[in-house]
């Protein structure tokens, strides 16, 4: 869509997306079995006024639920990441009905060249090299069991990114932060390179106050697609090493598409002992959202085969090798048509439960609920 101001053409994309979750919690022995219904709208604005830009998306989200509180895989939790600015409202939280609504993206772009871009406000900011377990992704990474990753959480930041060539790139992050930790600021900068067939990254600076320097590699070895990466970080009770391997491989299996993914993980910041689980739900680093897991080893398997053009298999093995729970998880997934999909899956939380008396985790997932859910997806967009 074009609209003429003056000498200046303002070029604006519209799309928005549509969920409807309905999703089944097994009962535990603290909490009675429940029923929810997960909904997101989110509509999102692209638009270009010469070198000039301008972006917002924002999301409408609504759970119903039967039982005041209940356990279980949560999902499109609306959590905060502790940004700057406050653009997340609630506008209904009663005994059955949590309705909130929030800008998830609202950020402003000057690009005077292709070799120069800036851009402030809230967006997103990935800087992973590995698919599930990121720990040198120093800006709200996923959870590595999110059946949903369309759309990454935005952050409240100033960029700029520089383009010295065509597969090389600088970027530049400063981004404040609220949370119950502080007020904070956060000023890491990136260089990303390609030689021959492999992408190197690394980033340093100040992380939450903490100087730390990280690296990324992501290769091929015959049909193996290998990725790394590695953060280390000074903090007040020492360095902090957090690294990732991991590979992915892709082939034909009986004439269809197959894909399976291996990534390891070695977190400083994680723990060996479940006795001590507590403190890491207390710790600094969790208050502001920067723990994936909370094992000091994990591991995670994903899978997906392709059983026609319609139709897919997949499933998720997260392991943590300290404790030896486990979230498994197995999908299907029906492409109902280009902008409507459907699919649904279980979680199963397999290891120790919770100690009633004392309430200390015996396990990081054993104590999961188990979860069956079905999600509706739509897809819209406007023509050119």
């Amino acid at each position: 869509m074009s609209f003429f101001h003056g000498s200046v053409v303002a070029q604006t994309k519209f799309s928005s997306y549509l969920q409807n979750a309905p999703v089944w919690v097994d009962s535990t022995p603290r909490t009675p079995s429940d029923i929810k219904n997960f909904n997101r709208l989110r509509l999102t604005s692209d638009s270009v006024f010469g070198q000039f830009s301008i972006g917002a998306a924002y999301e409408q989200m609504a759970t119903i639920r039967l039982q005041q509180v209940s356990e279980g895989f949560e999902i499109g939790n609306m959590t905060e990441a502790g940004e700057w600015f406050n653009l997340q409202w609630t506008a209904v939280e009663g005994e059955h009905l949590l309705w909130q609504h929030r800008f998830d993206r609202f950020q402003f772009g000057w690009s005077p060249s292709e070799m120069f871009n800036v851009t402030a406000g809230r967006q997103a900011v990935s800087w992973g090299t590995t698919l599930f377990l990121t720990p040198a992704d120093p800006f709200v990474p996923f959870h590595p069991a999110d059946p949903f990753r369309e759309f990454r959480g935005g952050v409240d930041a100033a960029r700029v990114r520089i383009y010295p060539g065509p597969l090389s790139e600088i970027d530049i992050v400063a981004r404040p932060t609220k949370t119950s930790v502080g007020e904070e600021l956060t000023l890491l900068a990136r260089g990303l390179t390609t030689w021959k067939n492999i992408e190197l990254s690394g980033w340093g600076g100040t992380l939450y106050g903490d100087r730390a320097v990280a690296v990324g590699v992501t290769g091929a070895l015959g049909t193996l697609a290998i990725r790394g990466e590695a953060v280390v970080r000074s903090r007040h009770d020492g360095v902090v090493f957090r690294g990732t391997v991991g590979f992915d491989h892709f082939r034909q299996l009986r004439g269809r598409d197959f894909h399976v993914s291996l990534e390891y993980q070695r977190d400083g910041l994680g723990v060996v002992d479940p006795l001590d689980y507590q403190n890491v739900l207390v710790s600094d680093t969790f208050r502001r959202g920067e723990h994936q897991v909370l094992g000091r080893d994990e591991t995670v398997v994903t899978t997906n085969y392709q059983l026609n053009p319609l139709w897919s298999l997949s499933g998720l093995w997260l392991w943590n090798l300290n404790d030896r729970s486990a979230l498994v998880s197995p999908n299907i997934s029906y492409s109902a048509g280009d902008e409507v999909t459907i699919s649904g899956g279980v979680f199963l939380g397999v290891g120790d439960g919770q100690d009633l008396k004392s309430h200390a985790f015996l396990s990081e997932y054993g104590s999961t609920a188990s979860t069956v859910f079905l999600s509706i997806r739509w897809f819209f967009q406007s023509a050119p």
